[in-house]
């Protein structure tokens, strides 16, 4: 007879849930998606499904979330062990976010939310979540190094929407395009923004 489920055991059974219903949500499409097909593929009950993800919105969700948690130990943007570099920390993690976003499942994702968002109010409500975390992190950055470099920075957080929103923007003509980009492209790109933002960087 079976004990209770372990910690690990539990985190394995959300891990199978999110693999397959990321692989559903990627054919068929959100509205498309089937929650009877995702317990079946995964061999479990709809009350386990529910138990944990009450919705097909929570479920994306989740995705999302957990997309996020992959990258965000990857990102790199201090420098190790030495001040943090403002200009080497954007240039750094614009790469590497656009480099990511731009291939497997994480492209697959974003081409979801973009063509189905203005049907499914809850896809943008993750986006933007996924998108507010981003900023958050970019404006602790930009206040680490205000600090180390004694530039003041009077809204940390409205400079790192608009770093967001630049690269949202380069990559959102790169993936509707359907664009194959070049490594060194991407990087020129990401320079360039890059400077273009500290130009500015006495008025912050």
């Amino acid at each position: 007879m079976r004990g209770r489920p372990t910690t690990a055991d539990a985190a394995a059974l959300e891990r199978r849930l999110l693999h397959v219903a990321l692989q559903e949500f990627l054919q068929h499409g959100y509205g498309g998606a089937s929650m009877t097909r995702i317990v079946s593929a995964a061999g479990v009950s709809k009350t386990t499904l529910y138990s944990r993800f009450p919705s097909r919105a929570a479920l994306f969700r989740a995705i999302v979330l957990d997309q996020i948690d992959e990258l965000s130990p990857s990102t790199p943007l201090a420098s190790n062990g030495g001040p943090p570099d403002l200009r080497r920390g954007l240039q750094s993690y614009a790469d590497h976010m656009l480099q990511r976003n731009l291939q497997g499942e994480l492209l697959g994702v974003n081409r979801l939310i973009y063509s189905e968002s203005h049907r499914f109010p809850e896809l943008a409500a993750a986006a933007a979540e996924r998108n507010a975390l981003g900023i958050q992190r970019i404006a602790g950055f930009i206040r680490a190094c205000a600090r180390a470099d004694g530039v003041a920075c009077a809204d940390p957080e409205g400079v790192a929407e608009l770093f967001i929103a630049m690269i949202r923007g380069w990559y959102t003509n790169v993936m509707l395009a359907n664009k194959k980009v070049s490594t060194a492209r991407r990087r020129r790109w990401v320079e360039r923004a890059v400077d273009t933002l500290l130009a500015s960087r006495r008025d912050w």
